[in-house]
């Protein structure tokens, strides 16, 4: 049996249920994230360099203020989404991988038009938050890493660089497989410093063999 631990899931069914129903009522404006775009974007902000403010995210995710029906669902909605950030955070910390909400196959499908580039929509997203911070230290890394998050999502396909991985449905294919390992890559790529180079021994410096006084 292997000992690597299973996808960990970030919300129970119930709770993630709630969220979308939620989400999906007319309390919410049509143009805020869906379940799937949030997890993906509350992901990001697990993932991200530096801690961005409750208040922006939140607005950011909504589109602006939902409609609650009183302070209880206000404190629920708000403390899912919360506990999901948060959770993330927990389980990318002991380097387990979280468990994505959607079937890691696009099945022929053009990613957008699935929701593993729903999720990525949502992932970057949560990158366009505070992007200067993402690509602040080692650029050519972090764009490696947040490839699959960009080629998956439909947002770059007018891009020339993208016009050809778009088309690639092998390697398409590869990247879904790869999202919830390149997650806990990025995270440890914020969280865990660089090696610094090993110093080097010192010479050991020539015993001196000078001539001493006396007599022979």
């Amino acid at each position: 049996m292997s000992d690597t631990p299973l996808p960990q899931p970030l919300l129970e069914d119930d709770e993630l249920d709630r969220l979308d129903e939620f989400l999906d009522s007319d309390g919410v404006d049509p143009d805020a994230l869906d379940l799937i775009s949030a997890h993906g974007y509350l992901v990001a902000l697990a993932v991200a360099p530096r801690e961005i403010d409750t208040t922006t995210w939140v607005a950011e995710l909504f589109h602006g203020e939902p409609t609650f029906a009183g302070d209880a669902e206000r404190s629920e909605i708000l403390g899912l989404l919360e506990r999901l950030r948060q959770n993330a955070i927990e389980t990318l910390e002991q380097g387990v991988l979280p468990e994505l909400p959607f079937e890691p196959t696009l099945g022929g499908v053009p990613p957008e038009e699935t929701p593993i580039g729903d999720w990525c929509a949502g992932f970057m997203e949560g990158v366009f938050l505070d992007e200067a911070t993402w690509f602040e230290h080692d650029e050519e890394n972090v764009a490696a890493l947040l490839l699959p998050f960009m080629a998956l999502s439909g947002l770059f396909d007018d891009e020339p660089d993208m016009a050809d991985l778009a088309t690639d449905t092998p390697r398409l294919e590869s990247l879904v497989a790869q999202l919830p390992e390149l997650v806990l890559d990025l995270y440890l790529h914020y969280r865990v410093p660089p090696e610094s180079p090993k110093p080097m021994p010192r010479k050991k410096k020539p015993a001196n063999h000078g001539k001493r006084g006396g007599r022979r």
